[in-house]
């Protein structure tokens, strides 16, 4: 005889002896319970219930029709899965999606779960994994057994080796215990170390500036990421235009990130290179070109960026010979090197940016129009931050909460007489002047504020330092003016001391060494 199972859900009115009705009710038709789940819920009791058939039950209908006599039952359903099965299966499916080996065992030792990752540690490949002993498994390792008599183990070395090949990873295994402290089982993590690698080498390496690390949300600077987006995986020359610090090249990295290349990004001023040394930087070359350079040769940054991304800063700057050199390589999209015949095949998506005026340039000369037109085929204007005084907020609070991070303290905040300051500056600079002034004033107000008197524009420094940092003449002591600087050095030191948790963070607030500061503390006999 094949015994039946029925999943029922019913809601009652709120009251006592509900389960026992129900109980009551399901041995009247010859069922066995399975499991039985209850909640409660606004005056509302919720009751899952999975119930076995016996000899002499009835059917289905019969059964639904005998409970729903229950007093007070509002509904009754049909389900597929009990809320327990529901959540037991999301568990086994995130777990069994991540990317570290799992293995659940109760405390005879029986396998309650393991994923996938686990199974390919192991190499385990058995239909009926789940209910089979520990014990009985191939496993040369016994510390999750252990872990049933109480004991743990951390960062354990494994290396097993498997038909599907050899695999090392770190074990931690843990007893698992109820709230009386008694085992009622074990479970084992395993790391595989090809990941820690790669986690290590992603921390280590360079990281990678994207849309999201452009601060500001105003519609100015909005419009032009969202363009960039737009364009980020197209092969075409972006030209980025914008004052100066205003982050064109947080653009182009962020541009870069979302292509999809997979060469790297290489960047390049051009107006901090004379014109022999750029030429030689963008397209390199072969051995014995020049005395004293490298014996084999050397390559370009065009070919450096193969597959990537070349940034050319301040392309305006270039000189009129590198520029016909750079409309070649755009046209053909080929190097040659200097001192060399071949042509070098080069797969390098260009993008420029400048802060001139190139148009202007045009008329007087001073830029190729061919060239202009070739580069000018995404143009992307970055707004200055006097357009968008909107993201002034976000930006000090994205500076300030990063100088604390250098310094290892909590982050100050602005005043509102000092937020009406920088609201009514013009900022000639852009975000890297409100940078800097963020940082000059975050150093030099000793309070857990920054006030318009700490906020300093760069035409006002040395007059506002001589303020904010010198004595009033009234109080300005007589002797030597070296001893006086002294003085006046030993309380600034001790003051900064008072801010910062240790040396080598105030050393880095006040942008001396640490041998420096050490040495300064010596002399003047200041103890920390």
């Amino acid at each position: 005889m094949i015994l039946s199972t029925l999943k029922l859900e019913l809601l009652f009115w709120d009251r006592k002896l509900i389960v026992e009705d129900i109980a009551r009710c399901i041995g009247g038709n010859d069922l066995n319970i399975i499991s039985m789940e209850v909640k409660n819920q606004d005056k509302k009791t919720l009751v899952y219930i999975e119930t076995q058939s016996g000899p002499n039950s009835p059917g289905d209908d019969d059964i639904i029709l005998s409970l729903e006599s229950i007093p007070d039952l509002i509904r009754i359903t049909r389900i597929t899965a009990m809320p327990s099965e529901i959540r037991k299966k999301r568990l086994e499916v995130v777990l069994d999606s991540i990317r570290d080996g799992i293995i659940a065992i109760e405390k005879d030792a029986t396998v309650t779960f393991i994923n996938h990752v686990a199974k390919q540690m192991y190499g385990w490949d058995f239909p009926k994994l789940i209910g089979t002993n520990l014990s009985d498994l191939p496993l040369e390792n016994k510390d999750l057994l252990k872990c049933l008599k109480g004991r743990s183990f951390y960062k354990r070395k494994r290396n097993v080796i498997t038909p599907g090949g050899r695999f090392q990873f770190f074990s931690n295994c843990i007893p698992i215990a109820d709230s009386t402290g008694e085992i009622t089982g074990a479970i084992e993590v395993m790391r595989d170390m090809r990941q820690i690698k790669e986690l290590a080498e992603e921390v280590n390496s360079p990281t990678r500036i994207t849309f999201s690390d452009i601060i500001g949300t105003s519609e100015p600077i909005m419009d032009a990421i969202s363009f960039a987006q737009r364009i980020a995986k197209s092969a075409s020359v972006v030209s980025i235009r914008g004052e100066s610090g205003t982050g064109k090249e947080l653009f182009a990295k962020a541009i870069h990130a979302e292509s999809g290349r997979s060469g790297d990004f290489v960047a390049v001023n051009c107006a901090a290179l004379p014109e022999s040394l750029l030429e030689s930087e963008l397209f390199g070359y072969e051995k014995g070109t020049f005395t004293g350079g490298e014996k084999q040769g050397k390559r370009g940054l065009f070919e450096i960026a193969h597959n990537g991304t070349l940034f050319l800063d301040e392309i305006a700057d270039m000189p009129l010979g590198a520029q016909a050199k750079i409309l070649r390589v755009i046209q053909e999209k080929s190097v040659r090197r200097i001192g060399g015949a071949r042509e070098i095949p080069v797969n390098t998506r260009i993008i420029t940016a400048t802060s001139r005026l190139i148009e202007e340039m045009i008329q007087n000369n001073q830029f190729r129009e061919d060239l202009y037109y070739r580069i000018n085929v995404l143009p992307i204007h970055v707004p200055p931050l006097r357009e968008r005084l909107g993201d002034l907020t976000p930006l000090t609070g994205h500076f300030l909460s990063r100088i604390a991070k250098q310094v290892g303290s909590h982050p100050k905040k602005l005043t509102t007489d000092a937020m009406e300051k920088l609201s009514h500056h013009t900022w000639p600079g852009n975000v890297r002047e409100l940078k800097n002034v963020i940082e000059r004033g975050s150093i030099i107000s000793d309070k857990e504020t920054i006030d318009s008197r700490a906020i300093i524009f760069g035409r006002e420094i040395e007059e506002r330092i001589r303020e904010l940092r010198s004595p009033s003449p009234k109080t300005v002591s007589q002797g030597p003016l070296k001893e006086q600087l002294g003085k006046y050095e030993k309380e600034l030191l001790e003051s900064a001391l008072k801010r910062y948790p240790s040396i080598r963070k105030c050393a880095v607030a006040l942008k001396i060494s640490h041998t420096a500061l050490i040495n300064k503390m010596k002399k003047y006999g200041i103890q920390h």
